[in-house]
């Protein structure tokens, strides 16, 4: 795991500024120590560092991509918080939640009735239209060609739910679920293998990964508008007023248009909820 510090002041630096501090007079001594012993408040933010475009490490080993560049200039604006993250597994996210170990996670997340009764969730950050990834030679156009068809998914995400709710509402013609622990990239190498016969996911997120990995036996298929998962931040329990503040600075960068130039330059479009959409889900 990695622990690292995006904001704020590091150690040696407040021993340098306490060290000055006493070598002035002692006016000003007393008025600059007041200014600098506002301490901040250590924070924690968890992630598994996926998927790409909205979490990711570049070339030199630095976490960015979409959620993080928003989560950053979210902070900039709360100078009172100062901000660490750690890249870790994706179920060592939601333990960290529980544990406090973290007071924030960003990781693609989707709201779910379940997450939303342990957790806090800040407004939406981005709307990530649904797809369905099939094989370039697949007869699948659509949620109703599944029947029959196999696909693997995560236990507990959205796309989960959603086809074991299919399952359920068509008895008679279910579609196959094969459950994994797996990344979204190995998945799709099988998919792109023909070990399966499609995938529900975001469909910015599998054209980013079938162009990185040159999973050239894929296609992209567009589903209805309505089929449009908002993603979010969220929090430990109880952390609302941390929330608060991080909602508070969502609507100043939707309106100052600092999100929609994120989104346009990590997703390659402007996926930004729109102003009545920035609600906290219930």
């Amino acid at each position: 795991m990695k622990l690292k510090k995006i904001l704020g002041l590091t150690g040696v630096t407040l021993a340098a500024t306490a060290f000055l501090v006493a070598c002035g007079s002692s006016k000003s001594s007393t008025a600059d120590s007041s200014a600098t012993s506002t301490k901040k408040t250590k924070i924690y933010l968890g992630t598994n560092a996926s998927p790409k475009p909205f979490n990711y490490e570049d070339e030199d080993g630095q976490l960015t991509g979409y959620e993080f560049e928003v989560v950053k200039a979210v902070f900039e604006g709360l100078d009172q918080y100062e901000l660490e993250y750690e890249v870790t597994e994706w179920s060592s996210v939601f333990a960290g939640l529980d544990s406090d170990r973290y007071q924030l996670a960003v990781n693609n997340i989707s709201y779910t009735d379940e997450r939303a009764e342990k957790y806090l969730y800040s407004f939406p950050t981005a709307a990530n239209p649904l797809s369905m990834i099939v094989p370039k030679d697949s007869d699948i156009k659509g949620l109703d060609d599944i029947a029959g068809k196999s696909t693997e998914v995560v236990q507990g995400t959205t796309t989960a739910t959603q086809l074991e709710k299919y399952n359920e509402e068509n008895p008679d013609k279910p579609t196959t679920i094969n459950f994994t622990k797996d990344s979204i990239q190995a998945i799709l190498n099988r998919l792109n293998d023909g070990q399966h016969d499609y995938k529900l996911f975001e469909g910015i997120v599998a054209q980013t990964i079938a162009d990185d990995q040159g999973l050239d036996n894929l296609k992209v298929i567009d589903l209805p508008a309505d089929k449009r998962p908002l993603i979010y931040i969220i929090f430990a329990d109880g952390q609302e007023e941390l929330r608060d503040q991080v909602n508070a600075r969502l609507k100043e960068l939707e309106a100052d248009g600092t999100l929609a130039k994120l989104s346009e330059k990590y997703l390659g479009g402007n996926y930004v909820p729109s102003a009545d959409e920035l609600v906290v889900p219930n």
